[in-house]
C-alpha cells in the first residue's frame, strides 16, 4: 500500500473533441431551414486554439453560438472553456466573432483552489505544480471529499477535471 494518495486538478480541453463538436455544428447549420442561403460558418485554428464564427447578422450569429454550445455540451466539453470576444461587423453586412478556447488553469484560479481546500479543514495537502493543483493525502476518503468540495465551486471561471489519481 502507498503511504499517500494524490490526484491533480487540471483544466484541459481535448482539441479532437472540439473539432468533432464544430463538425457536428456545421452539419446542423447546413441542414437547418432557418440557415438556408446563409453564409454562417465556424472555423477552428488549432495552432492558436481559436474559433471564428461568421454569420449574416447578429441574430444568426447568436443562433450559431447556441448550436455550438449545445454540441460542446454533448461532447462533454464545458462551455466555460469558451471565451467569446466582442463581435465585429465585417464586409458586406456580415458579422464575425472570435472565440478563444481556454486550456490550462490561470495562477489565480490555482491559488483560489489551494486556499479553499486548506480552509476546508480536510486532511489533505494542496500544492501548485505548473498549471495544475496537486491534492495529496493519506486517506482515499479524504481525497474523495476534496474532489466533491472542488466540484461544488460553481464560481470558477475555468472547467476543472481530475486526473493522475493514484
Amino acid at each position: 500500500m502507498a503511504d499517500t494518495y494524490s490526484f491533480d486538478v487540471v483544466s484541459e480541453v481535448d482539441m479532437q473533441e472540439v473539432d468533432n463538436a464544430i463538425n457536428q455544428a456545421m452539419k446542423e447549420i447546413t441542414q437547418r431551414y432557418d440557415f438556408k442561403n446563409s453564409i454562417s460558418k465556424v472555423t477552428l485554428t488549432k495552432a492558436t486554439k481559436e474559433l471564428e464564427i461568421v454569420s449574416d447578422d447578429e441574430s444568426r450569429l447568436n443562433a450559431v453560438k447556441d448550436i455550438l454550445i449545445s454540441k460542446f455540451i454533448k461532447r462533454n466539453i464545458s462551455p466555460k472553456a469558451l471565451d467569446f470576444q466582442k463581435f465585429d461587423p465585417a464586409f458586406s453586412g456580415t458579422v464575425n466573432q472570435k472565440v478563444k478556447i481556454i486550456s490550462g488553469m490561470p495562477m489565480e484560479t490555482c491559488k483560489d483552489i489551494v486556499k479553499r481546500v486548506k480552509d476546508s479543514k480536510l486532511k489533505v495537502q494542496a500544492s501548485i505544480v505548473d498549471e495544475k493543483v496537486r491534492i495529496s493525502g493519506k486517506s482515499k476518503d479524504d481525497l474523495q471529499g476534496a474532489m466533491q468540495l472542488i466540484k461544488s465551486f460553481s464560481d470558477l471561471k475555468v472547467p476543472v477535471q481530475f486526473n493522475n489519481y493514484r
